[in-house]
C-alpha cells in the first residue's frame, strides 16, 4: 500500500465528506462524543455496502488500510 501524499489531510476530507454523506442518506446521526476511528470504520463500511468503493479483503482489514481507503476515495471527490 503506497502512501499518498498528503494522506492526513485526505482522511480529515474523508470524514467531513463521508458524515454529510451517511447523514444525508438519513442512515446514522454522529454525536460530537464520537471517535474519528468509529468514524472513519463507519464511513468505509457505509461506502463499501454501497459500492463506492472497492472492500479491502476482511483479513487484511485495519485501521490504516480503512484510511489509506478513505484518503484515495476523497481524493477523487471534487
Amino acid at each position: 500500500m503506497k502512501k499518498l501524499k498528503n494522506e492526513k489531510e485526505l482522511v480529515k476530507k474523508a470524514i467531513v465528506e463521508g458524515v454529510k454523506y451517511a447523514e444525508g442518506r438519513g442512515v446514522v446521526e454522529f454525536e460530537a462524543t464520537d471517535s474519528a476511528s468509529e468514524k472513519i470504520e463507519y464511513i468505509y463500511r457505509l461506502l463499501v455496502h454501497d459500492k463506492v468503493i472497492q472492500p479491502v479483503p476482511e483479513d487484511q482489514i485495519s485501521q490504516l488500510s480503512m484510511k489509506h481507503k478513505l484518503a484515495i476515495w476523497a481524493s477523487r471527490l471534487k
